[in-house]
């Protein structure tokens, strides 16, 4: 049987302490690209308990994506932002969850990031990546931003790390591995990855930061 709301809300308290569970709770993350990175990040988000997750992709689920993305084989042909909402609703239906299937562009990024507390960019290609992290230090230079670069390949996960790159920009991984190198994505190396981000996007929200 499903726990409510109070049961539900209580186990966090137990794992998480009250003080912090309160910011978990009050907290609104919004996810840009939900592939490897992404869909594992905002998993990660709401079963810590964040209260509000704001979920972006314009793509659709894919075979290929099973691998290291948190979607089931049923899911291929639906849009990601609906299937992710689905996975997340089973395992934490206290969550609120907007998913939008739009992709970001300068044009949108005012609107879509506007609510947002934090801002994690999980997209695949490089200038995707520099038009929402430009936008954001552009347009909202109060937000943190947390961006990936560098988890392809089976090369050490000891490599994937965190760095405070500038005031409000974090970025995790390697920042050497690129899959356009012709290394591959493992499930278990972007799931490092994410874990860094998702960790990142926690500390920020608990009120610490990197030095």
């Amino acid at each position: 049987m499903s726990p409510d709301r109070e049961a539900f809300h209580a186990a966090l308290v137990e794992r998480h302490g009250a003080a912090r569970q309160a910011k978990f709770d009050a907290a609104h993350v919004v996810v840009c690209g939900l592939g490897g990175l992404g869909s594992n990040v905002a998993v990660a988000l709401a079963r810590a308990g964040v209260g509000r997750l704001h979920l972006i992709d314009f793509d659709r689920v894919e075979p290929s994506n099973l691998n290291r993305q948190q979607y089931a084989a049923c899911q291929v042909g639906m849009p990601k932002a609906e299937a992710l909402r689905e996975n997340i609703a089973a395992a934490n239906p206290f969550c609120e969850v907007l998913a939008e299937t739009v992709r970001v562009a300068p044009g949108n990024i005012r609107r879509l990031l506007a609510d947002a507390d934090i801002v994690c960019e999980a997209f695949d290609r490089a200038e995707e990546k520099a038009m929402l992290v430009s936008g954001v230090m552009e347009m909202f230079p109060e937000k943190p931003i947390v961006a990936a670069s560098g988890m392809a390949g089976l090369a050490s996960a000891n490599a994937i790390s965190t760095t405070r790159a500038s005031k409000r920009l974090y970025v995790c991984g390697d920042r050497v591995a690129d899959v356009g190198d012709g290394l591959g994505l493992y499930g278990a190396r972007v799931l490092v990855c994410a874990a860094h981000q998702a960790t990142m996007i926690l500390r920020l929200i608990d009120g610490e930061e990197e030095p």
